[in-house]
């Protein structure tokens, strides 16, 4: 991979989600991470969510025995979870909100609230060999707090600007993703990695794909909707498809 190709994280949440609708082991979260890797899925993500509404730990302990690629592993800020990165050292911890009654991650962490208590939670982790990464809204705000805390990597949360496109409100949508080129700058300029994702879809991964300081997209959701009409090497290679196209423009 050349520094400037973009890479593809694929979060297999949402395999276990339909898994767990009815117990058993299938479809595992396991073998679609295999599939992704041989689709040309630069990382695999997994959040393991505190009430286990999706990825198991179990499912964790074998993601860490079969894959190739690097484990992101989508976390809260909870001492129960900080235990778990620490046995398991992944590739790269992702640090999210995490609430019992949301659907899914609803925006950002808000660190500027936390600085101080965020510094001290990840201070193992990057002792531990693990990168850093905090889920936050494109704010510089929240972007200066990462970067003050010692964060490596910074994720972008693509929510609000999907949801506008999705929704017909282009003036927003335009909005949201001035906010995101102009963050992503910002998050750049202080030496943090950028990352984005949340939301993205074939028709709103481009613009955002074009952006040169951003390095990775974490995309799960669409893709494993997608493969149940076309199959998951089909649907990431289309994605990764777009991506390198508007990388490359």
């Amino acid at each position: 991979m050349t520094d400037k190709q973009l890479r593809l994280g694929v979060n297999i949440d949402h395999v276990a989600t339909v898994r767990n609708a009815r117990g058993g082991a299938y479809p595992d979260p396991l073998r679609a991470a295999r599939i992704a890797q041989e689709a040309g899925a630069d990382g695999i993500t997994a959040h393991l969510r505190e009430d286990r509404r999706h990825i198991s730990d179990a499912d964790i302990d074998g993601l860490m025995e079969v894959l190739t690629v690097p484990l992101n592993f989508e976390m809260a800020a909870t001492d129960e979870m900080q235990a778990i990165a620490l046995r398991h050292k992944p590739h790269a911890v992702c640090i999210v909100p995490e609430k019992r009654e949301e659907r899914t991650t609803e925006g950002g962490l808000d660190v500027a609230r936390e600085e101080n208590r965020l510094a001290h939670f990840i201070a193992p982790l990057r002792d531990a060999g693990c990168r850093v990464s905090i889920f936050i809204a494109a704010d510089p705000r929240q972007i200066d707090a990462a970067h003050r805390i010692g964060a490596q990597v910074v994720e972008l949360h693509t929510g609000a600007y999907c949801d506008t496109h999705a929704e017909g409100r282009f003036d927003e949508r335009d909005t949201e993703l001035e906010a995101l080129r102009r963050m992503s700058a910002h998050a750049h300029g202080l030496g943090l990695e950028v990352h984005a994702g949340h939301g993205l879809t074939y028709d709103t991964v481009q613009p955002v794909a074009a952006f040169p300081e951003v390095k990775e997209l974490n995309i799960g959701h669409f893709l494993i909707g997608e493969a149940i009409f076309r199959g998951l090497t089909p649907a990431i290679a289309e994605m990764r498809r777009l991506m390198d196209e508007a990388r490359s423009a």
